[in-house]
C-alpha cells in the first residue's frame, strides 16, 4: 500500500488546511516509526516500512500541491504497484471541519492536487481519503482560505480527523476496505460549532 498525501513542502505551510494529507502522513509514520528521507533526484519524500506484516510506502511530494502528479509514474517505479494500491489523502472543502469520508475514483471537486495527479494517472482508481476543512465564510478566492491556519475550534476538529483518517488507512490491514469505508463514513460530522 502506497499512501500519498497531498500539500506544499515548507514550514510555513506546515499547519495549513491544503496541508491535511502531509499531516495523515507524518501521523502514520510516527505511529509506524516509518521515516521519510528524500532519494536524490526524486520529486518527492518517502519511507518504506512494515506494519502488521503489510509493506507500506510514505509519500510527500515536493513539488508542491498544483503539480503533484508529477510524482506518480516514479512512486509507482518505487513502490512497485499500481495506482488501485494508492491511498490518496488531501483536504476537501465541500466537508465540515473534521469531517472523513473515502472513496474510489470520482471527479476532482475542483481541487488542483487531484486534478494533477488525474492528468498523470488517467485510470482514476486509486482511493481517496477527505479531510474535510469547511469553505471560507465569504466567497472568492479560496487560496488565502486553503493556505490559512484554522482557529482554535476547527484545529482541534482538524487534527483529530488527521488521526482518524491515519488509524483507518491503517486498519486497512485487519479488516476489508469495504468495512473501513463504512465505519468511516458514518462517522457524524464532529464540528462543535453552533449551528453545523
Amino acid at each position: 500500500m502506497v499512501v500519498l498525501g497531498l500539500g506544499n513542502p515548507g514550514d510555513e505551510y506546515a499547519d495549513t488546511r491544503h496541508n491535511s494529507g502531509f499531516k495523515v502522513v507524518d501521523y502514520i509514520g510516527n505511529k509506524t516509526g516509518i521515516e521519510l528521507n528524500k532519494k536524490y533526484s526524486k520529486k518527492f519524500i518517502y519511507g518504506k516500512g512494515v506494519y502488521k506484516k503489510e509493506e507500506i510506502f510514505l509519500v510527500k511530494p515536493l513539488t508542491f500541491m498544483n503539480a503533484s502528479g508529477e510524482v506518480i509514474h516514479d512512486v509507482l517505479k518505487m513502490a512497485e504497484c499500481t495506482t488501485k494500491d494508492i491511498v490518496v489523502v488531501c483536504d476537501n472543502m465541500d466537508l465540515f471541519p473534521g469531517v472523513l469520508r473515502i472513496k474510489r475514483g470520482g471527479g476532482s471537486a475542483g481541487h488542483n492536487g487531484l486534478k494533477s495527479l488525474m492528468t498523470f494517472a488517467p485510470a482514476n482508481d486509486f482511493l481517496r481519503v477527505y479531510i474535510g476543512i469547511g469553505r471560507p465564510l465569504h466567497a472568492g478566492d479560496v487560496s488565502f482560505y486553503v493556505l490559512g491556519v484554522p482557529d482554535k475550534i476547527d484545529f482541534e476538529n482538524w487534527n483529530k480527523a488527521v488521526g482518524i483518517a491515519g488509524d483507518s488507512i491503517l486498519a486497512i490491514n485487519d479488516r476489508t476496505l469495504d468495512r473501513v469505508i463504512n465505519e468511516v463514513n458514518s462517522i457524524r460530522n464532529v464540528s462543535q460549532r453552533p449551528g453545523n
